[in-house]
This record gives structure tokens, sequence and C-alpha cells, in this order.
């Protein structure tokens, strides 16, 4: 790590960053230097100096505690999932408990970014007003769940990326959660086929499908980059669609998941 390159980067972007970034440094060392902090330490330190001088924008903070709201959800939910009994088949039952713990450790990442700013975990409603009453009994209830959460994510993540452009590093951190649940999400939906008999399904959306369609408006869209991409393809217009992901607004992903919540 160049340390002094990044304070040359933040005194360019910033013309006061140097006093603060000094002022937090020596009021952080002074306290510290007493008790011998090893040398290896030293990167955590200066990072932890840097999140104090500078937090987070509003934006960055409204956006990270919106991701984190969904994160508890899902912790929860693979959480319930694997302490319910004969839910989940020995075979599939890795799956899931690596899914779950990447899902705590999005939890406890985004609490410790957000610190005292972050929002309390909320209490969840997993049978959605009734329409899952048998999730936690009835596997191919579960995994059809499971899918629709992990598709919801991976959009919700994409639509706050230019929420976040003012915050560099912040949109960087949402890109690395948001790239492992689109990874968790192939890897439900090719479960979920198997699963639900459902041989179309694959592990990438192939126009407005599922059983949730909310979850998946919008991903008829054949125009990127402003250009109409219809009949390009070789054998049809599908393999468009299941190449380009489209992005939900917070308020679409509220609306789907909304029901999940109870307080």
């Amino acid at each position: 790590m160049d340390i002094f390159k990044i304070i040359d980067d933040f005194q360019k972007a910033d013309g006061d960053a140097v006093g603060r970034l000094e002022y937090a440094t020596r009021r952080h060392f002074m306290s510290k230097m007493s008790s011998k902090v090893a040398l290896a330490a030293v990167p955590t330190m200066f990072a932890s100096i840097v999140n104090k001088a500078f937090g987070q924008s509003a934006a960055a903070v409204d956006v990270l505690n919106y991701a984190l709201t969904l994160e508890y959800l899902e912790d929860e939910f693979y959480k319930a999932g694997l302490a319910a009994a004969n839910l989940i088949p020995a075979s599939d039952r890795t799956i899931f408990t690596q899914i779950g713990k990447h899902e705590t450790q999005h939890v406890a990442f985004l609490v410790k970014a957000l610190g005292t700013k972050a929002i309390a975990k909320p209490s969840f409603d997993f049978q959605y007003g009734g329409a899952f009453g048998d999730v936690f009994s009835n596997y191919k209830t579960f995994v059809t769940v499971s899918s629709a959460l992990e598709d919801t994510g991976v959009r919700a993540y994409k639509g706050q990326a230019g929420a976040l452009l003012a915050d560099p590093q912040i949109l960087e951190y949402a890109l690395q959660v948001h790239s492992v649940e689109a990874r968790h999400a192939a890897v439900v939906r090719r479960l979920a086929s198997t699963v639900t008999g459902n041989a179309a399904m694959k592990g990438w959306i192939t126009g407005k499908e599922g059983a949730v369609p909310a979850i998946y408006a919008g991903e008829e869209n054949m125009t990127q980059g402003g250009k109409d991409l219809k009949g390009l393809a070789s054998k049809s217009d599908a393999a468009i669609t299941e190449a380009f992901d489209e992005p939900l607004t917070k308020q679409q992903v509220l609306a789907i998941a909304g029901p999940f919540i109870k307080a």
C-alpha cells in the first residue's frame, strides 16, 4: 500500500484532506504508541483513520443500509432454512451452508462499514403473508424463495450503482458483494430447475420469467447502449435478453421485499 500516493490523491481531491488526516493520525498514534502497536497492523490502522477522517456521504449511508436490509433478510432466511429439520437434502446442504456463510459475512461487513449508522435488523415473515406458507417444510418452496431472493439481490445492487458514483470506494465494495450474489443466483437457479422440474430455468435469466413477475420486470429488454439488438442473435432473441441483466430501482425492490419485512 503506497500511503504517500493515497495522501497525495486525497490532497488533489480535497485541499483540506491532509490537514484532517494529519490530525486524525496524530491522535490515533499518540493513543496507540504506548501499547507498542505491531508494524503488521499499520494498514488496518491507516484504513480506520481514513474512515474516521472522511466517513461516508449521506447517499452512501442510505445505499449501504438498503443493502444491509437485504443482507439481513437473506442471512436470516438461510439460518432458518438450515435449522429446519428434514428440509434441505444432504446432497444440497453444502451449497446452502456456504451461501449462508457468505450472507453472514456480508452483514458483518456492512455493519462494520456503517458503524453507528447501521440500521437494526428487522423481523421477517418468510411466509410472505401466506404465499409461501410451507417455505421451511417444503424443499421446493424453499428453493423457489431462495432463487427469488438471490435474483432480486443481484438486480438491487445493480440499481444502486449510479447513486454511488461520487463514492468510488463504496461502489467498489458494493460490486464485490454484487458479484458473489450473482454467483449465488446462478447456482440456486440451476438447483431450482432440477428441484421444481422447470427445465427451461437456467443459470441466467431469459426474458420476463419466474414465479414472481415483478422480480424480472424489464428483463425482456433488448435495447442496450441505445441500440436495438432485436434480431441480431443467430438462434433467437432469448439469447439477447440472457446476455444482459437489468437493474431494479429501490422502489421496485422494496415493493418486492416489503411483505418479507414485519418491522
